[in-house]
């Protein structure tokens, strides 16, 4: 009963905060105007809602459900629909609401879309975003994939972009502590090299603001496929775009049969009605007819998930973080070794350079991390964290790595105890690598010729390896420690 009244209550002070962003706001007002219909909003198991009519602009409301609706939004239960409408609201709460059918949509597709985001946008419409300064301009915060950024713009245009400096309002930064030194981020972000050029892709000359068609390619006559990346472009109407691809899909489909259009999405995708899992694009391929193309869910599925069965903990969503061992990394570690990474290269999805400021305390001699690449290439990384550099030849490194473990396993530097209890398979691992299984052990002399790296300083990095409280690189992303147990 309570959860009932709560519900009435929020359906009704929906309908006076509509009216209300009507009063204050030109743009809200301006919005009502672009539609006329009818929507409710429910609880499916009470049967109670309240219903909002908008006709030229003008809003009225009324308790109760009405047949004539064009939009229904209905929640499972008056409890879930006041906790969903309670603001502030939480996106992922109403899509997994979604995914479990505790919230639905019934109407046309444009009329529910747009009256959802009418009512997000009278909670958002009020916002004063951007701060203005002195000169006239006005101070965006933007996200580019190389990092955040500051965004100046002034007359509708971009006048530059500058990392994020911070003020005495922002939250401290956090400080490590390590072998009697302490190491903090300096109060500003950082911005990778590709997204530095966000402005200059913005204006660029060369962006396509327009459909194209290659000059000498007619769709009902001579396609001239022969002259694809030689002939020149012209420019054609959106409609004839559209018919364009329509067409191509028809006539595909007429030589083919309905499964010729293969449709797949990557492991992220784009918000909004097309880009999202949920979206126009799966009612659009089920219609036409296609393939389905999987593919390895190799982003956050395969981060989450797959972390829960490798490393035996779960993650908080994603990649696992990475602060954390960080920290463990200056207070324990004696050697670092970046086996086919590049992390100054690779700093990874919205990443900016974070990693750099870090990697940088690495330098500090007090700390005493001695540092080693394993890469064919004398990359970015190795020229900015000095260390030895072992440079085998491309696509041998596997053997070197298959050297060190053989001397590990001949010197007994490894955790017996550890691979007993955690791995399947060693001993025949093993037996391949003392040569057991085919008559040739995987020694460092092996490896030479395969690497052209010198046996002995494998044999040197195996045996140095063992002994000490090593981190392993390996590739753009992740950390993971190897540590010889007392």
């Amino acid at each position: 009963m309570l959860s009932a009244m709560k519900f009435q209550i929020i359906l009704w002070g929906m309908a006076q905060l509509l009216r209300y962003a009507a009063w204050r706001y030109p743009a809200f007002r301006a919005r009502l105007k672009e539609r006329n219909l009818v929507a409710q909003l429910k609880a499916r198991d009470e049967e109670i809602g309240r219903w909002y009519a908008i006709r030229d602009g003008k809003l009225t409301s009324g308790g109760g459900l009405r047949a004539d609706a064009d939009v229904t939004l209905a929640f499972k239960t008056a409890a879930v629909g006041a906790d969903l409408l309670m603001p502030p609201i939480n996106w992922l709460d109403q899509i997994n609401a979604q995914k479990d059918f505790k919230l639905t949509v019934e109407g046309p597709e444009d009329l529910s879309n747009w009256f959802a985001q009418t009512i997000m946008m009278s909670q958002s419409v009020g916002l004063q975003i951007g701060t203005r300064l002195a000169d006239g301009t006005t101070r965006y915060c933007n996200m580019t994939n190389g990092g955040p950024v500051f965004v100046y713009v002034k007359d509708g245009k971009i006048i530059r972009m500058t990392p994020i400096d911070f003020t005495a309002d922002d939250p401290p930064p956090w400080s490590i502590h390590a072998r009697g030194l302490t190491f903090t981020p300096p109060r500003k972000t950082t911005l990778a090299p590709h997204g530095q050029n966000a402005k200059s892709i913005v204006y660029s000359p060369d962006r396509l603001l327009y459909p194209m068609k290659r000059i000498d390619f007619d769709p009902n006559g001579e396609r001239n496929p022969q002259n694809r990346g030689k002939s020149g472009y012209v420019r054609i109407s959106w409609e004839e775009a559209l018919d364009l691809v329509a067409g191509e899909i028809k006539r595909l489909k007429r030589a083919y049969g309905p499964g010729v259009m293969a449709v797949s999405h990557g492991s992220h995708h784009t918000w909004g009605n097309i880009g999202y899992y949920l979206s126009a694009l799966f009612r659009f391929r089920n219609t036409v007819g296609y393939t389905q193309i999987h593919h390895n869910p190799d982003s956050w599925e395969g981060w989450y998930w797959g972390a829960v069965h490798h490393w035996g903990y779960t993650l908080r969503v994603g990649q696992s973080e990475t602060y954390g061992t960080v920290e463990d990394c200056l207070q324990n570690c004696d050697m670092i070794v970046f086996w086919a990474a590049d992390p100054e290269s690779t700093s990874g999805s919205y990443g900016a350079q974070e990693g750099t400021v870090r990697r940088q305390w690495l330098k500090n001699p007090k700390l005493g991390i001695k540092v080693v690449h394993v890469d064919p290439y004398y990359n970015a990384s190795a020229q900015f964290l000095p260390g030895k550099w072992f440079a085998p030849r491309p696509t041998t490194s596997v053997a070197m790595a298959m050297a060190i473990a053989y001397v590990w396993i001949k010197e007994d530097l490894y955790d017996n105890e550890y691979v007993a209890s955690h791995t399947v398979g060693f001993d025949k691992w093993k037996a391949y690598l003392l040569g057991e299984e085919d008559g040739i052990a995987k020694t460092p002399e092996w490896q030479e010729k395969e690497t052209g790296v010198p046996a002995k300083d494998v044999r040197a990095l195996a045996r140095e390896w063992g002994r000490k409280r090593v981190y392993l690189a390996p590739g753009g992303w992740g950390k993971r420690p190897r540590r010889r147990l007392p």
